[in-house]
């Protein structure tokens, strides 16, 4: 294979972004093609790439970058079946979410900057799946966390903006810490930082702190993957524009922590304690988010809080030692989550409100958004994991993972011994995610039934577009007390979606229908990653079918309970109860700190950003009141100095005359006594 193939997929959107960036003012209309184009070539090339790789087949390649007096830091290239299947997903989301941002953010002034940033973000998840090399990889790992706070900002003059893009950065950096202590300790005990290199020393045990270096990587997982306990920054992510959502939460920044795990697998299977640490993690992500989703009222936020849940699947794969399982999923969700993230947009350019409380009251909003309606619910019925969408064979993987490493037959794949992974790691993951998914399949259904099919909204014909009127009784309409994250409107509700805004959909629907058969055959998915087998096993798809069923028709029955309680109004204002709601009486008194993400990012200002604040004040205090004083002082005392030589200065001959003279006599006295 010709390397620059491989080189050229980072290197393009790198170079879209510089490009866009210094056109944007001096030619606006070049901006658009410069932001796609570049995405749109590398995710060709990227597929390309791997198609010329081929099944079972891996290449790498390296050149020395600078001697470090220690393991030297190489630009290298490891290309595999994961790297390219996930390279062929960043690809056609980061195109997609392009080419729908040119309709989404129309009139935005500041689009060329948002482009750029897009193209550059692109470029570092490309970076990230491509290097050979651990400290080429936390440089694009670092460039998507400073890109991520410019994106999720981008709507800077809202305070909600602001603050959401600060909590991530310094959430994910508080995790980028230790995950750099834990690449610098890696790459000591093997005595590189080549990935093939590590991987090879932890074949021949030659690791000597694998449970430390371990603990030291997850979190950086944690944060960047949004896993408890980092995982608070990114519901609140939600203040950046929809397609920033679709590209952070499906393909790039979140997968990341995920894919390093799964790159140096054989580093965790050294430690038993680390499995174990990262199941519990996983579980409790996985459960605590699905808790807090069904009770959201703001759609992103569900989103958000989902995309927490499928990651700790994922964490709960490469618990249960089933790298393969976790990278299934990883792809399926990429698909179906950037599918539901660009559909809310449409649902919200078209509603002109986040508040699926809000769009119950709308009248005929299905109708009005027939593309995002329909694509919804496919996405929706894959992210529940019912048959034959692609979530269901990628959800089925991982629940099959976790039954094997529970009864002491875990599916390294020849990545190291089965005993390996505890066995109860296997029963962490099996149980919570049998239980979650039961409740993903729970607000997954209260989320299409509140939105589309509430009485009010099912009573009137689609109008052509959102009467003015119905704009104004739901602009700004939502749950009183609920956690909200609005964006500025980015659109003109009055004009129907544009095509660059709906074929998006259509194109993510592909993979989200039919991704999943790609898994039964062991020459096709399996062949391309870690050869062992994908298919579901018959106990746990059962299980895992049945209680999905069961949560959402414990949704529906609870909406219908709901919905002849409450009956809709059209235009209704909020009064803090929601219309026809079934999570307030699926969780009952859990619903209050399920809806506020259990208190948690209260305890963490409490423990954390109150005495961090009273540390600042007592600095600043000592800053300008004590160290401020001291300098003050040295002027003042500098400036009354001169001020006495200066009334010496007469400009008087004789008076400096006699100066000098007694000055003479006094000399003359001491040099005589």
């Amino acid at each position: 294979m010709n390397l620059a193939l491989p080189a050229l997929v980072p290197a393009l959107p790198a170079l879209g972004a510089a490009a866009t960036l210094a056109a944007g003012k001096r030619a606006p209309g070049l901006a658009r093609p410069l932001a796609i184009v570049p995405v749109a070539v590398s995710a060709v090339l990227a597929l390309v790439v791997a198609i010329q790789l081929g099944s079972g087949q891996a290449l790498d390649a390296a050149t020395r970058l600078t001697p470090t007096g220690g393991p030297d830091i190489a630009l290298a290239v490891h290309l595999d079946g994961f790297s390219s299947l996930i390279s062929v997903l960043v690809g056609l989301v980061a195109t997609c979410v392009q080419v729908y941002s040119t309709a989404y953010l129309k009139d935005d002034p500041r689009y060329p900057s948002y482009a750029a940033l897009v193209s550059l973000f692109t470029a570092a998840m490309f970076l990230v799946v491509y290097s050979g090399d651990l400290v080429v990889l936390l440089v694009g790992w670092e460039v998507m966390g400073i890109c991520s706070y410019f994106l999720i900002g981008h709507h800077w003059e809202t305070e909600d903006a602001r603050s959401a893009s600060l909590k991530a950065f310094l959430v994910t950096k508080l995790g980028d810490v230790p995950f750099l202590f834990g690449i610098f300790l890696l790459g000591a005990d093997a005595g590189s930082f080549r990935i093939e290199d590590v991987l090879r020393a932890a074949a021949e045990g030659r690791l000597g702190h694998p449970t430390l270096v371990a603990l030291l990587l997850l979190a950086g997982v944690a944060g960047k993957s949004a896993q408890f306990p980092l995982h608070t920054w990114l519901p609140d992510a939600m203040a950046g524009p929809t397609p920033v959502s679709a590209l952070i939460h499906a393909a790039t920044m979140v997968a990341a922590g995920i894919y390093l795990v799964a790159r140096l697998l054989p580093v965790f299977l050294l430690s038993g304690a680390a499995l174990v640490v990262l199941a519990v993690m996983a579980a409790v992500t996985m459960i605590g988010s699905a808790l807090c989703a069904l009770a959201q009222d703001d759609l992103k936020r569900v989103l958000a809080y989902s995309t927490v849940g499928q990651l700790g699947y994922m964490a709960g794969a490469l618990a249960a030692g089933d790298r393969q399982a976790s990278v299934f999923h990883l792809v399926s969700h990429g698909a179906f989550k950037a599918l539901l993230f660009l559909a809310a947009g449409v649902v919200i350019h078209a509603a002109h409100t986040n508040s699926i409380s809000a769009m119950s009251r709308i009248p005929g909003l299905r109708k009005r958004v027939p593309d995002a309606y329909w694509t919804m619910g496919i996405a929706l019925v894959a992210l529940v994991g019912l048959p034959p969408f692609s979530g269901f064979f990628s959800k089925e993987a991982v629940l099959t993972a976790a039954e094997h490493a529970a009864n002491g037959e875990a599916l390294t794949n020849g990545l190291g011994p089965a005993s390996a992974v505890p066995q109860a790691a296997g029963w962490i993951v099996l149980i919570s995610a049998g239980l979650t998914a039961l409740l993903t399949a729970a607000y997954a259904a209260r989320l299409f039934l509140v939105a589309f099919h509430s009485p009010a909204g099912a009573a009137a014909a689609a109008p052509a577009v959102l009467p003015a009127a119905d704009r104004g009784t739901v602009v700004g309409d939502h749950e009183a007390g609920a956690p909200y994250s609005p964006e500025l409107d980015e659109a003109d509700p009055a004009v129907a979606e544009p095509p660059a805004m709906r074929w998006p959909l259509w194109v993510l629907a592909v993979p989200t229908i039919g991704f999943g058969v790609a898994g039964l055959r062991s020459d096709w998915l399996p062949a391309l990653l870690d050869g062992g087998s994908l298919r579901p096993s018959a106990v746990t798809a059962v299980i895992g079918t049945g209680l999905a069923v069961v949560g959402a028709l414990l949704a529906y029955g609870a909406w219908r309970s709901a919905t002849a309680r409450v009956p809709g109004q059209v235009g209704a204002p909020a009064d803090g109860t929601v219309v026809a709601d079934p999570g307030r009486a699926l969780l009952g008194p859990l619903f209050g700190p399920a809806r506020h993400g259990f208190g948690v990012d209260r305890l963490y200002g409490a423990l954390f950003v109150r005495p961090v604040e009273a540390a600042a004040r007592l600095v600043r205090f000592l800053d300008r009141e004590v160290v401020e004083t001291y300098v003050r002082g040295a002027g003042a005392g500098a400036g009354l100095l001169g001020r006495a030589v200066r009334l010496a200065q007469t400009g008087n001959a004789q008076t400096y005359l006699s100066a000098l003279l007694a000055g003479v006599v006094l000399l003359a006295v001491l040099v005589a006594v």
